[in-house]
């Protein structure tokens, strides 16, 4: 390809990709304007309008490249052209409207009006009988696709997990996890505004051991027990802080709770199965909730954080 082929190839390109990236937008603008104010009824006279008016536009920018493109020869061929070209490159913004609609970060609003004219100018880069031209359209289409398919998707999922994770770790000074009980499994964990819960269950399903962890901010100044206690509930605090208060029930079964103050949280622990010794190996072994196991958890589908 000669060297004034070549600038009137990219000139056609250039017109192409310029016309589209100021038309198709405002196609697309009226069409959601039409819809949002009459229905999708509203919106069929704006593509009866516009779509040839985008197909003439087209065939107009086809001009120049009369002795460049052998579809752009005559007036036929170039509508037949513009035709071609404003169907293949409105499928490529649809694909992009999809990658866009799955969270494909596509940059700023003018950078997405930018892009909406590639597709079109790829397009146009087809016709043109250069086999660099149509390599460079082939790379281009296939940048295109392995970011709009995979690239994109995989930084969305990542951008989508990192904020997952900073919703989660907004109170991490109540982000605390004990030692699993033996024979239990955590089966659920929730983060809350001033909470942080934790449920322990049995891996047998033949048994019903629980064990309910929470931790929020301290209720009291200092560890005591209510000035009112329920009847059947019987309260005491230890000379190290501890509260043991333990709910005995009519049918003869009693949970027992011990509450704990670990640094700056008051951590309690809940059980009807698991016995005192058990309950305060669980208190002794409270460790900030990890990277890994906040990782875990999230794999597992275990946490969930409410509002």
């Amino acid at each position: 390809m000669t060297s004034g082929r070549g600038a009137l190839t990219a000139l056609h390109l250039l017109l192409v990709w310029a016309l589209t990236a100021v038309a198709v937008p405002t196609l697309g603008f009226g069409l959601l304007v039409s819809a949002w104010s009459g229905g999708a009824g509203a919106a069929v006279p704006v593509l009866v309008v516009g779509v040839p008016l985008m197909v003439g536009l087209l065939a107009t920018a086809g001009l120049p490249a009369r002795t460049v493109v052998p579809l752009c020869g005559s007036a036929r061929q170039r509508f037949g052209w513009a035709a071609l070209v404003f169907v293949l490159g409105t499928l490529g913004v649809l694909a992009g409207l999809a990658a866009y609609g799955g969270d494909v970060d596509l940059g700023s609003a003018t950078n997405r009006i930018v892009l909406t004219g590639m597709p079109y100018a790829v397009a146009a880069a087809f016709f043109v009988p250069s086999r660099w031209v149509r390599l460079g359209a082939v790379a281009a289409l296939g940048v295109a696709v392995a970011y709009g398919g995979f690239v994109g998707p995989a930084r969305s999922e990542h951008r989508r997990h990192e904020a997952e994770v900073a919703w989660y770790q907004e109170h991490a000074e109540l982000l605390y996890l004990g030692a699993v009980p033996p024979g239990m499994e955590v089966s659920r964990a929730e983060v809350g505004p001033a909470y942080f819960g934790v449920d322990y269950r049995t891996v047998r399903q033949d048994a019903s051991a629980y064990v309910s962890l929470s931790v929020r901010p301290p209720l009291t100044p200092t560890p005591r027990c209510p000035k009112f206690a329920e009847e059947g509930v019987t309260c005491t605090v230890d000379a190290h802080g501890e509260v043991r208060t333990v709910r005995e029930f009519p049918y003869g079964g009693r949970a027992v709770t011990l509450t704990r103050r670990h640094g700056g949280a008051e951590a309690e622990v809940t059980s009807q199965t698991v016995d005192e010794s058990g309950l305060r190996r669980l208190l002794d072994t409270l460790h900030p909730l990890s990277d890994a196991e906040l990782e875990e958890l999230m794999r597992d589908k275990k946490i969930d954080h409410r509002t």
